[in-house]
Protein backbone atom coordinates (compact mmCIF):
# COMPACT_ATOMS: atom_id res chain seq x y z
CA UNK A 1 0.00 0.00 0.00
CA UNK A 2 1.56 3.34 -0.99
CA UNK A 3 2.26 5.87 1.73
CA UNK A 4 0.81 9.36 1.65
CA UNK A 5 3.28 11.98 0.54
CA UNK A 6 1.17 14.89 1.73
CA UNK A 7 -0.76 14.66 4.98
CA UNK A 8 -4.36 15.63 4.48
CA UNK A 9 -5.78 16.11 7.91
CA UNK A 10 -5.10 18.65 10.59
CA UNK A 11 -4.23 15.80 12.97
CA UNK A 12 -1.71 14.21 10.58
CA UNK A 13 0.04 17.54 10.02
CA UNK A 14 0.23 18.25 13.76
CA UNK A 15 1.69 14.80 14.46
CA UNK A 16 4.42 15.36 11.86
CA UNK A 17 5.15 18.79 13.35
CA UNK A 18 5.19 17.36 16.89
CA UNK A 19 7.70 14.68 15.92
CA UNK A 20 10.03 17.32 14.54
CA UNK A 21 9.54 19.50 17.62
CA UNK A 22 10.29 16.53 19.87
CA UNK A 23 13.50 15.75 17.99
CA UNK A 24 14.65 19.37 18.32
CA UNK A 25 13.69 19.48 22.03
CA UNK A 26 15.96 16.49 22.62
CA UNK A 27 18.81 18.01 20.60
CA UNK A 28 18.40 21.32 22.48
CA UNK A 29 18.58 19.69 25.94
CA UNK A 30 21.66 19.92 28.09
CA UNK A 31 24.08 17.01 27.72
CA UNK A 32 23.43 16.06 31.37
CA UNK A 33 19.75 15.56 30.49
CA UNK A 34 20.33 13.34 27.46
CA UNK A 35 20.55 16.06 24.84
CA UNK A 36 23.19 17.39 22.49
CA UNK A 37 23.25 20.97 23.89
CA UNK A 38 22.31 22.44 20.50
CA UNK A 39 21.29 26.10 20.71
CA UNK A 40 18.24 27.38 18.86
CA UNK A 41 18.56 30.70 17.08
CA UNK A 42 15.26 32.61 16.89
CA UNK A 43 14.17 36.17 16.18
CA UNK A 44 13.00 37.49 19.53
CA UNK A 45 11.89 37.02 23.13
CA UNK A 46 8.29 36.10 22.22
CA UNK A 47 9.69 33.18 20.22
CA UNK A 48 11.72 32.10 23.26
CA UNK A 49 8.63 32.20 25.51
CA UNK A 50 6.64 30.14 23.02
CA UNK A 51 9.37 27.51 22.69
CA UNK A 52 9.70 27.24 26.47
CA UNK A 53 5.93 26.52 26.67
CA UNK A 54 6.35 23.70 24.17
CA UNK A 55 9.16 22.14 26.20
CA UNK A 56 12.49 23.50 25.01
CA UNK A 57 14.79 23.71 28.04
CA UNK A 58 18.22 24.34 26.54
CA UNK A 59 19.96 27.37 25.10
CA UNK A 60 17.86 29.68 22.94
CA UNK A 61 19.66 32.65 21.37
CA UNK A 62 17.85 35.64 19.87
CA UNK A 63 19.03 37.73 16.95
CA UNK A 64 17.12 40.83 18.09
CA UNK A 65 19.54 42.04 20.74
CA UNK A 66 20.60 45.32 19.18
CA UNK A 67 23.59 43.87 17.33
CA UNK A 68 24.21 44.04 13.60
CA UNK A 69 24.34 40.73 11.73
CA UNK A 70 28.13 40.69 11.46
CA UNK A 71 28.51 40.97 15.23
CA UNK A 72 25.87 38.26 15.78
CA UNK A 73 27.60 35.90 13.33
CA UNK A 74 30.96 36.52 15.03
CA UNK A 75 29.38 35.86 18.45
CA UNK A 76 27.86 32.56 17.26
CA UNK A 77 31.17 31.48 15.73
CA UNK A 78 33.12 32.33 18.88
CA UNK A 79 30.61 30.71 21.23
CA UNK A 80 29.68 27.57 19.28
CA UNK A 81 32.42 27.11 16.70
CA UNK A 82 32.12 25.00 13.59
CA UNK A 83 32.18 21.56 15.23
CA UNK A 84 29.22 19.26 14.87
CA UNK A 85 27.05 18.42 17.88
CA UNK A 86 27.54 15.20 19.85
CA UNK A 87 24.90 13.48 17.72
CA UNK A 88 26.90 14.24 14.55
CA UNK A 89 24.37 16.77 13.25
CA UNK A 90 24.81 20.53 12.85
CA UNK A 91 25.06 22.25 16.21
CA UNK A 92 22.94 25.38 15.67
CA UNK A 93 19.21 24.95 15.04
CA UNK A 94 18.08 27.95 12.98
CA UNK A 95 14.38 28.74 13.43
CA UNK A 96 13.23 32.01 11.94
CA UNK A 97 9.57 32.75 11.16
CA UNK A 98 8.29 31.41 7.83
CA UNK A 99 6.94 34.74 6.63
CA UNK A 100 8.74 37.00 4.13
CA UNK A 101 10.97 38.64 6.76
CA UNK A 102 11.75 35.30 8.37
CA UNK A 103 12.66 33.80 5.00
CA UNK A 104 15.11 36.64 4.42
CA UNK A 105 16.64 36.27 7.89
CA UNK A 106 16.85 32.47 7.59
CA UNK A 107 18.64 32.68 4.25
CA UNK A 108 20.97 35.45 5.38
CA UNK A 109 22.03 33.73 8.62
CA UNK A 110 22.34 30.34 6.99
CA UNK A 111 24.48 31.69 4.15
CA UNK A 112 26.74 33.73 6.44
CA UNK A 113 27.20 30.98 9.03
CA UNK A 114 27.87 28.35 6.39
CA UNK A 115 30.47 30.64 4.81
CA UNK A 116 32.34 30.28 8.13
CA UNK A 117 31.98 26.47 7.99
CA UNK A 118 29.23 26.44 10.63
CA UNK A 119 26.67 23.89 9.53
CA UNK A 120 23.04 24.73 10.28
CA UNK A 121 20.13 22.48 11.21
CA UNK A 122 17.04 23.97 9.57
CA UNK A 123 14.91 20.81 9.54
CA UNK A 124 12.53 22.04 12.27
CA UNK A 125 11.72 25.22 10.35
CA UNK A 126 11.24 23.26 7.15
CA UNK A 127 8.74 20.90 8.78
CA UNK A 128 6.86 23.61 10.69
CA UNK A 129 6.57 25.88 7.67
CA UNK A 130 5.08 23.06 5.58
CA UNK A 131 2.83 21.50 8.20
CA UNK A 132 1.55 24.65 9.94
CA UNK A 133 1.34 27.12 7.08
CA UNK A 134 -2.45 27.31 7.27
CA UNK A 135 -2.42 27.85 11.06
CA UNK A 136 0.52 30.19 11.57
CA UNK A 137 3.50 31.84 9.92
CA UNK A 138 5.61 32.79 12.93
CA UNK A 139 7.25 30.92 15.79
CA UNK A 140 5.36 32.91 18.44
CA UNK A 141 2.02 32.10 16.80
CA UNK A 142 2.53 28.43 17.71
CA UNK A 143 1.68 29.37 21.34
CA UNK A 144 -2.07 28.68 21.07
CA UNK A 145 -1.19 25.14 19.98
CA UNK A 146 1.36 24.44 22.73
CA UNK A 147 -1.01 22.22 24.75
CA UNK A 148 -1.85 20.19 21.65
CA UNK A 149 1.84 19.72 20.83
CA UNK A 150 2.68 18.85 24.44
CA UNK A 151 -0.07 16.20 24.43
CA UNK A 152 1.02 14.69 21.10
CA UNK A 153 4.68 14.66 22.18
CA UNK A 154 3.81 12.92 25.46
CA UNK A 155 2.07 10.19 23.44
CA UNK A 156 4.92 9.64 20.96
Amino acid sequence: MPTKEFPNTHEERFIIAAKSIQESIIRNRDINHGGSNCPLLVEGIKDVKCLRRIGFSGIIETINRGWDRSRMIAYLYEKYGSDLALDGLPKIILLMDWDRTGDSLQNSFKERLESMDIRIDDRLRSVLSKQLKSECRTVESISPYSEIFNQIISEL
